[in-house]
């Protein structure tokens, strides 16, 4: 409709209309007739009035129906944004509780997860505090777990042993591959030993784990300290035993030998007078002096027996407990005088007949030791030697030698006892300090001097010193000593 009356304007508006209109309203004698004009502009007002009011009516009529249609629309939004706002608030209200609980969630998981880091670093001290080595390992044989401890006593890091296999971890500890998996299939505690050339002592437990996860823990203890002071316990007792066994048996013996010894005398002076009083006859003479000479050495006999009886009364009863300031050198010739005597047989080269040399360092310091236990050493390295020089052959300008070397240095006594007999093989020298033990019979005879691991033990654990062996088969060996002077 507006468009229609717009057009009906502009057609009025156009040149052809107007024109008509000028000459419609001119008279004859071409004067305008404002009369008609006025009527003909009034009609033509009053049918744009009309329409616009046609238009109008038509208009508000339309309006009122949008309107009408407008508030239905409203009204439907109204609804619809009321339940959304229903619906919203619901969800909020969800939102809200699930929130709630996430927060709640949220705060037991950080509590659990506190307690979880309380309780991995309690474990982690747990670990790294205890005393034994820890080594936690897979199915596989790979390194799970490596405490201080162990990373302490192999020199290597748990952040380079992890994933790796225990063998190339640390090749020293004496666990197989074979004794973990027998760990594993079998679910059992799997109990071990392991000494380190008689220095170090550790008792090895295989745990298996019963999770799901297959694998072992091993725990590894240190009883190299225990292991000493039982073998402390035991030589007390030992040396004890000796002492009082040395004591009973000279005493025993002393007895009877000092009544033969006061008999012999006597029935030596007996015959000594008779001679003097009574002059026999040349062949009586004869006898008389070969009898004399029998006394003579049955007593020199009887007074090295005698003296044998002293040295082991000495050596009862020279123990009592605590180290001596003592000269080593006297020690020493004390102990090789006690060996002419004590090692009288040795298979077929006897002590007194080695000949000795002496390399003494002169105005060498006192030195704290037992007096007793260094003699024992002493003697069994003597004893030791006597049966190298004995098993080996003798050959043109050989002669059975022992030589003897105290000297001092960095503030340590160094004691080497060297001899020229058989040597030690490679297999001899490792073992040499170990305990002794034999597979034979109680009838078969075996060398107890061929180890020396009282005498090791004496030195290392009661004198805190060093023992060493050196040796060639062809050459002899050495026995080296280091003993603290302070």
């Amino acid at each position: 409709m507006k468009n229609t009356l717009l057009l009906i304007i502009l057609a009025l508006q156009s040149s052809p209309a107007l024109a008509f209109t000028n000459d419609l309203f001119k008279d004859e004698n071409g004067v305008r007739n404002w009369q008609h004009l006025a009527n003909y502009t009034g009609g033509t007002l009053l049918i744009l009035l009309s329409l616009a009011a046609v238009y109008l009516l038509i208009a508000r009529r339309r309006l009122h129906q949008a309107n009408l249609e407008l508030t239905a629309i409203q009204n439907e939004l109204e609804i619809r944004v009321q339940e959304r706002t229903a619906t919203l608030d619901q969800s909020n209200q969800l939102l809200l509780e699930s929130n709630q609980l996430l927060e709640k969630e949220v705060s037991q998981h950080l509590v659990t997860a506190d307690q979880l880091r309380s309780s991995e670093s309690y474990i982690n001290d747990i670990l790294t505090s205890m005393p034994l080595m820890l080594v936690g390992l897979d199915k596989n044989g790979c390194v799970t777990q490596w405490n201080k401890q162990v990373e302490a006593a192999s020199g290597v890091s748990s952040e380079d042993a992890l994933g790796k296999t225990l063998q190339e971890a640390y090749p020293k500890m004496a666990v197989l591959p074979e004794q973990v998996q027998q760990s594993i299939e079998q679910n059992k505690i799997i109990h071990l030993k392991q000494s380190l050339r008689s220095l170090y002592h550790y008792d090895i437990t295989i745990y298996p784990l019963q999770g799901q996860e297959a694998g072992v823990v091993i725990l590894v203890d240190d009883v190299t300290k225990q292991t000493a002071a039982e073998n402390m316990l035991i030589h007390n007792d030992k040396m004890s035993f000796m002492g009082e066994l040395a004591s009973t048996m000279a005493l025993d013996i002393n007895l009877p030998l000092q009544a033969f010894m006061t008999n012999l005398r006597s029935f030596q002076q007996i015959i000594s007078d008779r001679s003097v009083i009574e002059p026999q006859q040349s062949s009586d003479s004869d006898q008389a002096e070969e009898l004399n000479k029998v006394i003579i050495e049955m007593s020199a006999k009887g007074e090295q027996v005698s003296a044998i009886i002293s040295n082991l009364l000495a050596f009862a009863r020279s123990r009592n407990g605590i180290k001596q300031m003592t000269d080593i050198v006297d020690v020493m010739e004390n102990t090789i005088s006690l060996a002419n005597e004590v090692i009288s047989v040795c298979g077929d080269l006897p002590f007194n007949q080695i000949r000795l040399e002496r390399n003494f360092e002169k105005n060498l310091p006192l030195v704290p030791c037992y007096i007793t236990e260094l003699k024992q050493v002493f003697l069994s390295l003597f004893r030791h030697a006597c049966h190298a020089l004995a098993k080996k052959k003798e050959g043109e300008g050989f002669e059975p030698t022992i030589k003897i070397i105290l000297s001092e240095n960095y503030d340590n006594l160094w004691i080497k006892i060297q001899h020229n007999g058989l040597g030690l093989t490679t297999e001899e020298q490792m073992n040499l300090f170990e305990p002794f033990f034999t597979d034979k019979s109680a009838t078969k005879d075996f060398d107890a001097s061929q180890r020396l691991s009282f005498s090791y033990y004496i030195v290392t654990e009661q004198h805190q010193g060093n023992m060493a062996v050196t040796s060639d088969v062809e050459l002899g060996s050495t026995i080296h000593i280091q003993l603290p002077i302070r």
